[in-house]
């Protein structure tokens, strides 16, 4: 998987050919990431908030569902899911989606330059099951609703503009979305068993009201190269978007995706697996499989939402599992980076850094209490690398 010489995975062909379900070996893919010493070190004992971190980490909670966030008005959204951050001014905004039935939507947290709460607000109302999304390069969020006839809408992080229903970007059961300035093109995944992965391209850079969604082709192996075939029928009615194109590539339950230096990693919840996609030179490869690892060593399982690091690391994080955010180093190891003890009936959701890179931000979906009422968003502080 190597992140720093992808472009060695140029070479590509019939030789690029998959065995027994794993990646063949040799000098065109890397081997998937394995358990090895995270570049933080070990987790210490649970802290007050009963979060496990390396040495030199420090953990608060920002917001609790159903509570006033800090000493504002506002009161957080139940079952907090996929989030961003984004510059604003000295400060910063982090923003998070509900994953609620109908009455979702999606909320935003503003801070100052020394990490205080200034206020709280909705950004999103009324859409349903928003799960995750994706940050653009013009600084607003795509919220996308996890059903099947869902939608993507693009929001504004500071509350100012009204949300908008990008329907060009298909109706399906949208998870997260990742913009690609290079290529001017946004890359979506699809929560479903037999899903696909998709991009949209639009019509204009930075204006998402119009464009061509296309979906992946590829073969059936878990490396190759890959080509883009446009979907006929974004709408996806009265035939989902996933059956419309025969040579589309299947994915088991999309969830989390980032872009970065001419790569997309997304990860498929069905067979825990990270995906790495070398766009540059359209091949694609297995960054992580956890069946790849020695029985019972996976430190990595129920992933889901991951975000990058300017280091290069990626952070996973887990539905489920140990309840951890795993990193994934450039030189293909990952260990556990948090864990969060006494929160089984949960997930991690929304892992996103502030942009100075010294803060990371996420969501325990259920809390303690294992219902979407009881939702927890935390912040870490410490000396992540640059």
């Amino acid at each position: 998987m190597e992140r720093r010489s992808f472009l060695r995975g140029a070479v590509i062909g019939t030789s690029a050919a998959a065995f027994g379900g794993t990646l063949m070996r040799g000098a065109a893919y890397a081997a998937p990431a394995q358990p090895g010493a995270g570049p933080y070190g070990p987790l210490g004992a649970a802290d007050a908030n009963g979060i496990q971190l390396p040495s030199g980490f420090t953990s608060r909670v920002v917001a609790r569902s159903g509570q006033r966030v800090g000493s504002t008005s506002y009161v957080w959204h139940n079952a907090p899911d996929g989030g961003a951050c984004y510059a604003d001014g000295t400060g910063w905004i982090y923003v998070s989606n509900s994953e609620i039935s109908s009455t979702g939507g999606a909320s935003a947290i503003k801070f100052d330059s020394s990490g205080s709460i200034t206020s709280a607000y909705r950004i999103l109302s009324n859409t349903n099951r928003n799960c995750a999304g994706g940050k653009t390069p013009w600084n607003t969020w795509l919220s996308c609703e996890e059903v099947d006839t869902g939608y993507v809408y693009e929001t504004d992080p500071w509350g100012v503009n009204p949300a908008v229903r990008r329907a060009a970007m298909g109706r399906f059961n949208h998870e997260a979305a990742a913009a690609d300035p290079v290529r001017r093109a946004v890359y979506l995944t699809e929560d479903k068993s037999d899903g696909c992965f998709y991009r949209f391209v639009p019509s204009t850079w930075g204006n998402l009201s119009s464009g061509t969604l296309q979906v992946l082709v590829a073969g059936t192996a878990t490396s190759g190269s890959f080509t883009w075939q446009n979907v006929p029928d974004p709408d996806g009615s009265p035939t989902a978007t996933r059956y419309q194109v025969s040579a589309a590539k299947k994915f088991n339950g999309g969830e989390g995706c980032h872009y970065a230096n001419d790569t997309v990693w997304f990860t498929t919840k069905g067979d825990n697996r990270l995906w790495q996609l070398n766009l540059a030179t359209s091949t694609y490869e297995l960054a992580y499989d956890d069946s790849l690892v020695p029985s019972g060593a996976a430190p990595l399982t129920g992933v889901d939402n991951v975000t990058g690091a300017s280091s290069g690391d990626l952070f996973v994080a887990e539905d489920g599992g140990n309840m951890e955010i795993c990193v994934i180093t450039p030189d293909d190891v990952v260990a556990p980076f948090l864990r969060i003890n006494g929160q089984s009936s949960s997930e991690i959701c929304g892992p996103a850094f502030s942009p100075d890179g010294r803060r990371l931000y996420f969501s325990s979906q259920r809390g303690t209490s294992g219902s979407s009422s009881g939702g927890i968003t935390y912040e870490v502080t410490g000396p992540f690398r640059a």
